[in-house]
């Protein structure tokens, strides 16, 4: 791009430039320049927005938790509908069929970006910290509900979810797990506590 066009939403086109790029190519291929190329811009629109390129990248991090947090309440306003395995089903699939995986491949990866990111997460992993905060939250509802039994440890129950899908979708090289996979995972975990029709 020549110096001197503008681009519109510079910062939204270099982050999903960067979600391709972990995406397809993994953690190490992510470069400041792989992004610019990426987003088809001169690598020095990154440079202008961010002071360098792991803050650039704990930015992005801090865009996917704001996801996760919008499909929190999504996912907390289908307490009472459907059924809470196909709510979980969906709400595991859309957590780690984004760029999670990814993403906590690239912050284990990443000296400088895992310090930065302990200033906003003292503990935890980013992005699986706030899917759990969702699943719990989620779960409690039901609980509320009594579709979740009463004396349910929903954070526990959360941290089981989140862990045992992280590890169904860790393997990029292979498929991602089907949705019929992903549900036997979630009815497994709550089968001592589901208190609806199965």
């Amino acid at each position: 791009m020549p110096t001197g066009v503008a681009i519109r939403d510079a910062r939204d086109q270099l982050f999903d430039a960067a979600e391709r790029v972990l995406l397809r190519d993994g953690p190490n291929a992510l470069t400041s320049r792989a992004v610019t190329t990426e987003a088809g811009c001169a690598k020095g629109v990154l440079h202008r927005h961010f002071a360098d390129f792991d803050a650039f990248l704990a930015e992005l991090v801090h865009d996917r938790v704001h996801r996760i947090d919008l499909q929190a309440i999504d996912l907390r306003a289908s307490a009472g509908v459907d059924t809470v395995a196909a709510n979980l089903t969906s709400a595991v699939t859309a957590v780690f069929s984004s760029v999670a995986v990814a993403v906590v491949a690239l912050i284990t990866f990443r000296d400088e970006l895992r310090t930065r990111l302990r200033q906003t997460w003292p503990v935890g992993v980013p992005l699986l910290t706030e899917a759990v905060t969702m699943i719990a939250a989620y779960l409690t509802a039901e609980r509320d509900l009594g579709r979740i039994a009463a004396d349910a440890d929903v954070a526990a129950l959360a941290r089981i979810l989140i862990g045992t899908g992280h590890l169904l979708f860790a393997d990029r090289a292979a498929p991602p797990p089907t949705p019929e996979a992903v549900h036997a995972m979630v009815t497994t975990v709550l089968a001592s506590v589901a208190r609806e029709p199965r």
